[in-house]
């Protein structure tokens, strides 16, 4: 569906379409486009990244500057149940379905745009009832009636010769070309929020079981508490603030498998699947592995390679275009016209060569006076022109922008698990010191809750630290253009092995 070469490769049929039109004779008036001239800056962030030295003791991470990135990046996290997903996903999402029909109908708008580069023929054929009078021409004679019998080909041609047909046929490849860094696009994003999902339903389904073994040490708490209360050892309020915390904890779960459902239904929906036709897999953090090496193409290879900004740059392609048609219709136009027909009152005497008729004909058509309308159509379409030029600048400084996001929250998220795992590490200690001394009566039973909130808000906060770096590396490769060039899930091959992909569910 995409070129073999890279994302630098125009597509096949604006080449075609540009080689059949420089076989015709005449100057096509208006801007010829150029592409805007790569401009960026060296780096993405003032300040130099250092991903390895805040990851601690967790997996590092490092920048691979220049690396290229494979059209199936998802697979260095080295899950086989995320792999399969995103096959089905390929094969059955309807917005990637959607953006490969926009796609054709955008070529078969080339054509048609193409048609008009050729001269046109027809055919006509016809029987008329016709009644002649001899007295209108100063003949003695009566009315007569007959039947007339013609057939025969028409051929018309407009000679192109300040190029509106081929503006007209350049503006539709641009258009076309827009539509297929689109469906680029869309390949993207389909890919990466199955990613996310599953990352979701990973973090999700661990906070759900760290809470789960909360609420089972609150439990033990309320037991023991109450077998102190017994002995005389703990109050009646030592029993009711450990049932409240208990009940506290229980309280945390609802949200967080209603946000395990919602993730799940996102991804059924992402597969093209109802969530009553087709159950999420039950991904776990610990299957993930994390990126050891992280691609970064330089600022310059960014422009050339992200689909949102090459769809930009197509699009101001088609809007210059656009000026030379409003450019060329306040030019004459020349139409050329052909038929050769035979006419005959029996049909018997068709093809006899006694009732050939033939014309040929030549019309010029120019404008003279239009009110201001040709003017003001192409001042307009200078205006659309310099609209798009600005939406090209802002697409490609928002990738930036997300591009340098995407790099300090890496950074950001590095530091933030390392500091999590010691935040983890020191709870758990605290935690079980309290507990201890709670036994022996040192600490109030106040002071054992709240060693073990703080426990439990460390252990989320540390799984939520993993599943965001895991999201925030994935969201790296989809801003440096996500290899979409080696994307081939329209061929055969592919198709059928995405068809085939098997998920194993609860």
């Amino acid at each position: 569906m995409f070129s073999e070469s890279g994302p630098s490769i125009r597509p096949r049929y604006l080449a075609l379409a540009i080689g059949t039109m420089s076989l015709l004779v005449g100057c096509a008036v208006g801007p010829d486009f150029k592409r805007p001239d790569a401009k960026a800056p060296n780096g993405y962030t003032p300040e130099q990244l250092d991903l390895q030295a805040a990851a601690g003791a967790e997996a590092k991470q490092s920048l691979t500057i220049g690396q290229k990135i494979s059209g199936n990046w998802w697979q260095l996290f080295h899950s086989k149940q995320l792999n399969d997903v995103l096959d089905l996903a390929l094969a059955g999402n309807q917005d990637l379905a959607a953006a490969t029909a926009t796609l054709a109908q955008a070529k078969d708008s080339v054509d048609q745009s193409a048609g008009a580069l050729w001269p046109h023929v027809q055919m006509t054929g016809g029987v008329s009832r016709q009644q002649t009078n001899g007295a209108s021409s100063g003949f003695d004679t009566v009315h007569q009636d007959f039947s007339l019998y013609s057939i025969g080909p028409n051929v018309s041609y407009t000679l192109d010769v300040f190029g509106l047909n081929r503006r007209q046929v350049e503006q539709s490849a641009a258009l076309a070309e827009a539509q297929e860094y689109q469906l680029a696009a869309a390949y993207l994003t389909l890919c990466g929020n199955v990613v996310n999902q599953a990352i979701a339903i990973a973090s999700t389904r661990q906070q759900i079981a760290i809470v789960n073994d909360i609420v089972a040490d609150d439990d033990k708490n309320v037991k023991n508490v109450s077998e102190l209360l017994s002995l005389g050892e703990a109050t009646r309020t030592d029993v009711e603030q450990a049932r409240s915390q208990l009940t506290a904890d229980r309280a945390t779960l609802p949200p967080l498998q209603q946000q395990l459902s919602v993730a799940k239904h996102a991804l059924a929906i992402l597969v093209g699947k109802a969530p009553a036709e087709w159950v999420a897999p039950d991904f776990d953090l610990a299957e993930f592995t994390l990126p050891a090496e992280l691609p970064l193409s330089v600022p310059s290879e960014l422009v050339r390679q992200r689909p949102d900004i090459l769809s930009a740059e197509a699009q101001l392609h088609a809007a210059s275009a656009a000026i030379g048609v409003a450019t060329a219709q306040m030019y004459p136009q020349i139409n050329l016209s052909a038929s050769f027909q035979q006419q005959a009152v029996n049909p018997a005497n068709l093809f006899t060569g006694a009732g050939s008729i033939w014309s040929v004909a030549s019309q010029l058509t120019a404008p003279i006076f239009q009110g201001g309308t040709l003017a003001a159509q192409r001042r307009g379409a200078v205006d659309a022109f310099n609209a798009k030029a600005a939406t090209y600048k802002q697409t490609v400084l928002t990738s930036f922008g997300q591009v340098a996001d995407t790099l300090t929250a890496i950074e950001n998220d590095a530091e933030l698990l390392d500091r999590q795992r010691s935040a983890q590490d020191s709870a758990g200690t605290t935690r079980q010191l309290i507990q201890e001394t709670y036994r022996g009566g040192g600490v109030t039973i106040l002071q054992v809750l709240d060693s073990e909130r703080q426990y439990a808000q460390a252990r989320l906060g540390y799984t939520r630290a993993k599943a965001q770096r895991f999201t925030d590396s994935a969201q790296l490769f989809n801003a440096m253009g996500g290899g979409w060039w080696d994307w081939r899930s329209s061929e055969p091959a592919a198709a059928a092995k995405s068809a085939s992909a098997t998920i194993t569910t609860p």
